[in-house]
């Protein structure tokens, strides 16, 4: 417990000295204050084409995001170019939400990519069995060169993805993308846990980052690290878990 409790306030050390960082050279950008949010950034346009170059993005069929706005242009140009995006409703409450480019005006593109537009424009299903994402799209707050990743604690994202490995929707093969600010890759280590979503690649306004990660993808839902009431609380964990 003490080891764990060690692992946790050095993991928020490092988010605080983020958001600190991007709120004093104001790297930041809305909505602000950052503290406790994935931050969206000065030059999160760039560091999103770099991932919408990349021959993975671009053979790929269906695009997951997590709800944050610096991954927001890469939602919009996979709708552009006619990708399904794949999203989880808030707190995965109502399981996940499929964005189909041909059911969203063009002129709507931008707000479909939100978490309300999501809601509105998106079809909503409870399990997304018999489907295969291509690519994974996660927000950071904090990131290593070798792809270690934070995010902004709870580990919802975590569970995002333990969930889709555990209905087999994506595999150890599927890349990992992140867009971050440069402030925001350490050079100090970021300790992982086994449920801790490491990244492949780490998009920069001014770099890409190939990690090569050595750290192990978790390979599903990590049952004995959730509550009862965690399991309760969201519909698709207690039907993965076998709870009436």
């Amino acid at each position: 417990m003490v080891e764990v409790s060690t692992m946790q306030r050095e993991k928020q050390r490092i988010r605080k000295q983020i958001w600190e960082k991007m709120e004093k050279y104001e790297i930041a950008t809305s909505p602000r204050p950052c503290y406790g949010k994935i931050p969206n950034f000065i030059g999160s346009l760039n560091a999103a084409r770099k991932i919408t170059r990349l021959e993975v993005f671009r053979k790929a069929r269906i695009v997951y995001s997590t709800p944050d706005l610096p991954q927001k242009p890469i939602r919009e140009e996979a709708l552009r170019r006619r990708k399904i995006v794949m999203m989880a409703t808030p707190g995965l409450r109502r399981g996940f939400i499929l964005l189909r480019p041909d059911r969203i005006p063009p002129n709507r593109v931008s707000y479909a990519t939100t978490v309300r537009g999501s809601l509105a424009y998106g079809e909503r299903i409870a399990i997304p069995e018999g489907m295969k994402v291509d690519i994974f799209v996660i927000g950071s707050v904090a990131v290593t060169e070798k792809g270690a990743r934070l995010g902004k604690g709870g580990g919802i994202y975590d569970l995002e993805y333990a969930i889709l490995r555990e209905l087999h929707v994506l595999d150890r093969e599927t890349p990992i993308a992140t867009t971050v600010h440069d402030i925001q890759v350490v050079n100090e280590e970021i300790p992982m846990s086994p449920y801790d979503v490491p990244v492949d690649y780490v998009a920069t306004p001014s770099r890409l980052i190939y990690t090569h990660t050595s750290y192990p993808k978790p390979n599903g839902i990590i049952w004995d690290l959730l509550t009862i009431d965690q399991i309760e609380r969201i519909p698709i964990l207690r039907r993965l878990f076998g709870s009436p």
